[in-house]
């Protein structure tokens, strides 16, 4: 239970400050946090267990060794890329499914919003809560993985390597942030704890098993007999990856490896004259950006969205006590 005394001049923060101090101390935050740390160490034991054969593939980016932490396996273990896109969603979910449906049942919401405070600072404060948690956790295991990088290489990153490392660190933040609200929107609609987490992680199970299945059978139900050209077929292959592009994992991905992954110069097919005479070095950390800006917008749009719906939703609820 949240309560606030009504001397307080800031009520917001308190709220903030009492839900961050309450999660931190849940176990289903240290359960999720102790998950995350142990895939995030065997990712790395996995990077660093075949490093030297990873700097020696002949490719552009050999020379980015503190990036190959975070995207070279072994073959025992998933990279710590593969890692993050799969328990990140995850966390987000398990982090907000019973925000607010949890304070409702137990008679607790209706007592705090007796307090003198406006309504919106209780889903505000639970979102503002909950992402500073994430951000804290995804910012302390990239400085991990770095800093374990730093002890095995023994030579600091370039402020390219450095930038792009802090970079994906945020878009890691905004891509949670984005199964947090859509968490966040079902513990709002559902009465049940268990109905919102059921409905959260059938989201995240759609996305990440049956939609590219789907747009599959889409592509093999509309794709040609024969193309006539090199540019239908172009054509019909970029209208299948936009297709995929509605898969927020699809988005990360792009992002995450065009980040990570510096001589991936285009994330869709290009036609032999586009081809011809590319010289392939590793693109600076300005175009990358620039090449990933889309699917970055369309991860905040997608999380600016759902907060707007779960707000609306929750300032136009009657609340009663029990």
């Amino acid at each position: 239970m949240i309560s606030i005394a009504t001397k307080q001049t800031n009520p917001f923060g308190v709220i903030v400050s009492k839900e961050i101090s309450d999660t931190v101390k849940s176990w289903k935050f240290i359960i999720m946090v102790a998950l995350v740390l142990l895939t995030c160490m065997g990712s790395l034991y996995a990077a660093l267990d075949d490093f030297s054969a990873a700097i020696k593939g002949g490719s552009a980016d050999d020379d980015f060794f503190f990036l190959k932490l975070y995207t070279h396996s072994n073959g025992t273990l998933p990279s710590f890329l593969v890692f993050i896109s799969f328990l990140g969603p995850l966390l987000g979910i398990s982090m907000g499914f019973d925000s607010i449906n949890t304070e409702q049942n137990k008679g607790t919401l209706s007592r705090l919003l007796a307090q003198p405070i406006y309504r919106d600072y209780i889903l505000n404060a639970k979102f503002l809560a909950a992402l500073t948690i994430l951000s804290y956790l995804f910012i302390g295991l990239s400085l991990l993985v770095l800093g374990f990088g730093l002890i095995f290489i023994g030579i600091p990153p370039t402020t390219d390597e450095l930038m792009r490392i802090i970079i994906f660190s945020i878009v890691n933040i905004i891509y949670v942030g984005f199964w947090l609200n859509l968490s966040i929107l079902f513990s709002v609609k559902f009465r049940q704890a268990a109905t919102s987490a059921l409905a959260g992680i059938s989201v995240w199970l759609f996305f990440t098993i049956f939609y590219s299945m789907i747009v599959n059978l889409i592509a093999k139900g509309l794709a040609p007999v024969r193309f006539i050209s090199e540019n239908q077929m172009v054509s019909f292959q970029r209208f299948v990856q936009n297709l995929m592009r509605f898969n927020p994992g699809q988005l990360f991905n792009d992002v995450t490896t065009t980040l990570l992954r510096p001589s991936v110069r285009s994330l869709g097919p290009l036609t032999t004259e586009q081809t011809i005479g590319a010289i392939p070095n590793p693109l600076p950390l300005g175009q990358s950006l620039m090449l990933v800006w889309p699917q970055v917008v369309a991860l905040i749009g997608g999380t600016l969205l759902f907060f707007a719906i779960a707000y609306t939703m929750f300032m136009r609820r009657e609340i009663r006590s029990r």
